[in-house]
């Protein structure tokens, strides 16, 4: 399971990475051709919206799968190992039954776009651009699957997750301030 996330990782990091890559390479086109041809893109409004959606959509799976969406760790921390567990358990069947209902609802939606396009491409269907909205759900809820057994062990284990990341990066700094020091 563990390859199936790393997996995951990297290619919703390629997909938001190459989205935002896009997004700003439409965005400087657009400039250039109003400042420079002071002419403009009757595309680019509604492009850059379907393109930030998306971006949306599979960053909000890459955090999920990263756990870094914004929580209550504190809170959640403050109770003992039972609350701990209650608290975990509800919070993950609140987000399961919100993007599986989420999913299904965009599903129906996408039947009702049947022959509909963008108004400025024609030749773009909005079943297509929409089409993230059910997929972005199904990838959070594979997110939330791949990265639930690493998140019970913290919840167990009464640990937080800006913890453990604070604790690497102090432990990176160190390392690396002992190579320098090895080096002079």
């Amino acid at each position: 399971m563990l390859w199936l996330r790393k997996a995951l990782h990297r290619l919703l990091e390629v997909v938001t990475v190459g989205l935002l890559v896009t997004l700003a390479g439409i965005v400087v086109a657009a400039v250039v051709a109003r400042y420079v041809f002071n002419a403009s893109l009757p595309w680019y409004d509604e492009v850059a919206s379907v393109i930030l959606a998306w971006i949306t959509y599979y960053g909000a799976a890459l955090a999920a799968l990263r756990r870094g969406h914004i929580g209550f760790s504190g809170l959640v921390l403050s109770f003992g190992r039972t609350g701990r567990i209650l608290a975990f358990l509800f919070s993950e069947l609140v987000v399961y039954a919100v993007f599986i209902s989420l999913a299904y609802a965009s599903w129906y939606v996408l039947g009702i776009m049947a022959g509909e396009t963008l108004v400025s491409l024609d030749w773009v269907s909005l079943q297509f651009t929409q089409s993230v909205v059910p997929i972005g759900c199904a990838l959070f809820i594979l997110a939330q699957i791949l990265s639930s057994p690493e998140a019970w062990a913290r919840v167990l284990a009464g640990r937080d997750v800006e913890e453990e990341e604070i604790e690497q990066e102090i432990a990176k700094a160190r390392a690396g301030l002992s190579d320098r020091e090895r080096g002079q």
